[in-house]
């Protein structure tokens, strides 16, 4: 695939196949991008299950819903990502089969912070909750039909690497660059469990999407002080709409011939805009440093994956 368009126009929502029979778990749907996924599949007769830290704000989302599409099938469950405790308790709660997980939700830039079992709070929330959120339910995948791992990054995960003789940021923190290491984390998951669960012959694909420059509030949920406020007009006046950010992980959630591994992006200039392509993760994200991550998180959540189970 070099771009997902036809020869009258680019790929939007409106192309999104029938997915009614189909479950899809959304992790930070409450809002943003993750809303925009929730609906959108939801749109299309998918039960659509939105996963929101706050109990509150998912179950106003569901209720807007609702209201847009009265005969949508969904429902909200709690799940802090930064607490591992509520990531096994989420999983433990989903007894049906998955058919899509969209590892949407994140946290951008803020002060330095620990999550509840330590680590630092972007690299904890971004990639090691989800990390764990998809191995304990990776049963559940197995089961499902067409399944499919979507993991959120961002173009900021060139600009990464991961700090392993500092992960935690005690020695030496920035908003920005503990970011960066984050969506650099989520692609060397998302890569490797693709290698991983091809080598099993695993009946689920993992992808990788990111949606350029969109208008979200997670520029001005994290950031501080100045950060915020340059966020804050770069949102205004450059960012696209997230409808159309929301493009690329609904084209890698629901697109039949997207193949495992594929990383969807904008196709507009420096993948800041634009509608669904491929595109390329960093020439950094080496198999061999994949495996390194992968096996620190194994020994950092305790979750280990049942391949070939």
């Amino acid at each position: 695939m070099t771009r997902s368009t036809t020869a009258d126009a680019p790929w939007t929502a409106d192309r999104i196949p029938d997915q009614s029979g189909r479950t899809v778990v959304v992790t930070g749907a409450n809002s943003g991008l993750g809303y925009v996924t929730a609906r959108e599949l939801a749109r299309k007769g998918a039960r659509v299950v939105l996963a929101a830290r706050n109990s509150a704000k998912g179950a106003a989302a569901v209720e807007r819903l609702r209201a847009e599409l009265p005969s949508a099938i969904v429902e909200s469950r709690s799940l802090d990502l930064a607490d591992l405790d509520s990531v096994r308790a989420f999983a433990d709660g989903i007894d049906t089969p998955v058919d899509v997980l969209v590892n949407n939700a994140g946290i951008m830039m803020p002060p330095r912070s620990l999550t509840a079992q330590g680590f630092e709070s972007q690299f904890g929330t971004n990639h090691l909750g989800h990390f764990a959120l998809t191995g304990l339910l990776w049963d559940r995948l197995r089961a499902g039909r067409d399944a499919r791992v979507v993991t959120v990054s961002s173009t900021l995960h060139k600009n990464g690497s991961i700090h392993f003789d500092d992960l935690t940021g005690e020695r030496s923190y920035s908003p920005r660059g503990f970011y960066a290491q984050s969506k650099y984390a989520n692609v060397l998951f998302g890569l490797e469990l693709d290698r991983r669960a091809r080598a099993a012959a695993e009946p689920v694909r993992s992808l990788l999407a990111h949606p350029g420059y969109s208008a979200t509030n997670l520029q001005s949920a994290g950031p501080t002080g100045l950060l915020k406020a340059v966020l804050k007009v770069t949102n205004r006046y450059v960012a696209q709409p997230v409808e159309t950010g929301a493009l690329n992980q609904l084209y890698a959630a629901v697109e039949p011939g997207v193949e495992g591994g594929s990383f969807i992006g904008p196709d507009g200039r420096a993948e800041s805009k634009g509608h669904p392509t491929l595109v390329h993760p960093a020439a950094s994200a080496t198999p061999e440093l994949a495996r390194r991550l992968w096996a620190l998180s194994e020994e950092l959540t305790g979750v280990h994956y049942a391949f070939g189970g």
